[in-house]
C-alpha cells in the first residue's frame, strides 16, 4: 500500500495550479521508520493521544476515538509563505455522528483546510474564522481522503489555496478554495488536525511539506 501513497505524494509535486509549482521538499514522513505506539520526535503534539500504529503492512499516525475534542500535531520547518503541505486522512462516521479533520499551514493561528462531513463541506479557516467553503462529498468509511494546501506570497499579503479528493479518483485540476489575505502570513509549521466526533479513530499518513515557487 505504501508504494501507492508514495506515488500519490509525488503527484502533488507536478499537479499544482497554473501560477505555481511545488519545488524542494522541506519535510516528508510516511511513518515506515517510526516506532510503534509513539509519535516521531520531529513532530510536536499540541494535544491528543496520537501514536503510530500498524495497519496491515502500512504504518500510520492514529488519533483515538475519544475524547471528543479537537487535537493537532505540528510538523515540518517554520515558514511564512511560498510553501505547500499535503497529507492523507482516513476517518469514519457512526450513525449520524461524523468526524472533522484537516491540514494546516502557518502554525496554530494560521490557515487550515478542514473536511466537515456533517456539513458536507470543505472549509478554509484563518485562525478560528471560516474564510471560505465549498460543497464536498466525503468518501466516508470507503477510503482515504487526500488534502493539499498552499500559501503563496502576493504583494503585501498571501494567496491561500486548497483542494481535497478521494484516493483513487482524479485530483481536481483547479484549487477548490482560494482566499486572498492582504495581511502578511504568520510564520509557523504545518499541521494536521482531527476531532473524532463519531467516536472512531482518525488516521494520518504521507505528510509532506514543500517549497512553492513561481514558474
Amino acid at each position: 500500500m505504501k508504494h501507492v501513497g508514495l506515488a500519490l505524494a509525488l503527484s502533488f509535486g507536478i499537479s499544482c495550479c497554473a501560477s505555481a509549482q511545488t519545488g524542494k521538499v522541506l519535510y516528508e514522513n510516511n511513518f515506515e521508520k517510526a516506532t510503534l505506539e509513539k509519535v516521531p520526535e520531529d513532530m510536536l503534539v499540541l494535544d491528543g493521544g496520537f501514536a503510530v500504529k500498524q495497519e496491515g503492512d502500512n504504518k500510520v499516525l492514529e488519533l483515538p476515538g475519544a475524547p471528543l475534542e479537537s487535537f493537532g500535531v505540528l510538523f515540518g520547518p517554520t515558514e511564512a509563505a511560498d510553501v505547500s503541505a499535503s497529507a492523507r486522512f482516513f476517518a469514519s462516521g457512526k450513525g449520524r455522528r461524523f468526524p472533522t479533520f484537516g491540514l494546516g499551514l502557518n502554525g496554530v493561528g494560521g490557515y487550515k483546510l478542514q473536511i466537515s462531513p456533517g456539513k458536507k463541506q470543505l472549509e478554509l479557516f484563518k485562525g478560528e474564522d471560516v474564510v471560505g467553503s465549498k460543497e464536498f462529498e466525503w468518501a466516508g468509511n470507503n477510503g482515504w481522503t487526500l488534502v493539499q494546501l498552499q500559501v503563496r506570497k502576493t504583494g503585501d499579503g498571501v494567496q491561500v489555496e486548497g483542494k481535497a479528493w478521494k484516493q483513487g479518483t482524479d485530483e481536481p485540476k483547479d484549487w477548490q478554495i482560494s482566499y486572498t489575505d492582504k495581511s502578511p502570513a504568520p510564520a509557523g509549521r504545518a499541521s494536521i488536525w482531527g476531532n473524532p466526533f463519531s467516536g472512531t479513530p482518525i488516521r494520518f499518513d504521507d505528510l509532506k511539506m514543500s517549497v512553492v515557487g513561481a514558474k
